[in-house]
């Protein structure tokens, strides 16, 4: 995969279509994000770079993809 602003907006899409809220912030992230199930919240932090932000998406739309939800 490309990593490109075209390639960001296209994750955020797949995430918004599944009915989650995609909030970039500041915080204290172990990894580049955190996933609120609970609130059907993604909360990206917004310092990564591009690749970081699109790496992120990737990993959360795997974990919302997992039927243990």
């Amino acid at each position: 995969m490309k990593y490109t602003l075209t390639s960001l907006k296209n994750l955020e899409q797949q995430v918004l279509q599944v009915g989650y809220e995609i909030r970039y912030e500041k915080g204290n992230f172990k990894t580049g994000s955190c996933l609120i199930r609970q609130q059907k919240v993604v909360v990206v932090n917004k310092f990564l770079n591009l690749e970081g932000k699109i790496q992120s998406l990737l990993d959360i739309l795997k974990q919302i993809d997992t039927p243990s939800q």
